[in-house]
């Protein structure tokens, strides 16, 4: 009788753990970890630029200290445009490969600033958001790109893009955000933080940053096409885009982050389109479908900015700082 019990228990108790087995089985198969959330708490705990001051670098500063052994300026432009003139001591680096240029090439550790450097100052800001995401704290970007460094290069990107096309059309209605929805749904099959970031990171690397810009011709003309995001201080706003919702820098990304659609093609917008970079960077990591608008207000209301003393490009921001050639 008492082998009988001992083997009736000894079926259950192995039962017992068999189901347990394929219900842990079945658990992680159709209830695998939430990567968005993950990722998330990750980059709020650990990535402190979207809730401060955007990092970067006035050219003035980058001149002081191009022979600094502790700054390293990268410069993203094509070959062609590097030749033709860079800043001394800069290393000419595309863009795809910064990822393995951080790993591989340069000990970033060694550096007080790495500058990154490009035509407008967009792009820069862009990859320097990746970098700071990848855990590179120290990389800033240089404002106005080489437009603020010399007039030539000015003449070929920002004074050509200064416009006040639209500035009639901009209003002062504010609509209210959305309520909270759902997140976008990141694949990548990892389950730490750090492995579905290294995952994100290296597509984003690997994708043109041509395709994340959006001319205001098209948000005016085709506002419907798009999720209008004003990330300006709204005590500094003279004006927004019809439709556009107003995020405040510093806090909105945190609060009202499921206010935004994962749905629709969000474009970021601010005075510079610099600072926006950074933005757009942030939300593509985390799956949003989100653009740049190229070079910010300056492109439909560069006069009205210069006006009421914000953030507008004029003559005063371009010197003439000597180059290599």
């Amino acid at each position: 009788m008492k082998k009988s019990s001992f083997f009736l228990i000894t079926i259950f108790i192995s039962a017992t753990v068999l189901l347990s087995s394929f219900t842990n089985l079945e658990n992680n198969t159709f209830n695998p970890p939430n990567e968005f959330k993950t990722l998330l708490n990750y980059l709020e705990n650990n990535v402190n630029y979207i809730e401060n001051e955007l990092p970067l670098i006035m050219a003035d500063e980058v001149k002081k200290n191009y022979k600094n052994s502790k700054y390293h300026i990268i410069d993203i432009r094509a070959n062609s445009w590097f030749d033709y003139g860079h800043i001394k001591n800069a290393a000419n680096v595309k863009a795809e490969n910064l990822l393995t240029y951080f790993e591989n090439t340069i000990k970033p550790s060694d550096f007080d600033k790495i500058v990154m450097v490009c035509y407008s100052g967009q792009s820069a800001s862009y990859y320097a958001s990746l970098l700071r995401l990848a855990g590179y704290d120290n990389v800033y970007s240089m404002k106005w790109g080489m437009s603020s460094w010399r007039e030539d290069f000015a003449n070929n990107s920002w004074k050509k893009n200064v416009k006040n096309d639209f500035a009639s059309k901009i209003e002062t209605i504010e609509k209210a955000k959305p309520e909270l929805g759902s997140h976008p749904n990141l694949n990548t099959g990892k389950t730490e933080a750090k492995d579905i970031l290294r995952i994100r990171l290296e597509k984003l690397f690997a994708t043109p940053y041509k395709e994340f810009i959006i001319k205001s011709i098209d948000v005016f003309e085709n506002p419907n096409n798009y999720y209008i995001v004003n990330y300006w201080d709204q005590e500094k706003c003279e004006g927004h885009i019809p439709g556009a919702l107003h995020y405040t820098p510093n806090a909105s990304l945190s609060k009202d982050l499921l206010t935004l659609p994962t749905d629709e093609k969000i474009v970021i917008y601010e005075a510079t389109g610099q600072k926006a970079a950074y933005i757009v960077a942030y939300l593509n990591v985390l799956g949003y479908n989100t653009g740049n608008l190229a070079y910010g207000e300056n492109s439909f209301m560069n006069k009205v900015l210069k006006e009421k003393g914000r953030d507008a490009f004029t003559k005063k921001e371009i010197n003439m700082f000597p180059v290599v050639e």
